[in-house]
């Protein structure tokens, strides 16, 4: 079964609500093998417009990145980053 790779891009809007969302959702990350592979860093639009909070998270497979989106943990992490960004989630089987 091919890795799965979660893209995240958000413009952040209300950093001390963010923050929350990051308190929140780290562990849940971590409970479900997930691997940071970019997060916050430098990002240049090569073509498009590009957000200023950009995130590649690995994992071990699409239905696993799809059952961590809608698990409890992550649900509840959801509320906050809603309240406090504008973006967009996705994830990418591998090869």
């Amino acid at each position: 079964m091919p890795k799965s790779y979660w893209v995240s891009r958000c413009e952040v809007h209300d950093p001390e609500t963010y923050q929350r969302y990051i308190e929140i959702a780290m562990p849940a990350f971590a409970a479900h093998g997930a691997k940071f592979l970019a997060r916050g860093g430098k990002v240049e639009a090569l073509m498009g417009e590009a957000m200023s909070r950009n995130v590649v998270i690995e994992f071990p497979s699409l239905e696993a990145a799809r059952n961590f989106f809608h698990s409890p943990e992550y649900t509840q992490a959801l509320v906050y980053r809603r309240k406090s960004s504008t973006g967009e989630i996705f994830a990418v089987e591998g090869l």
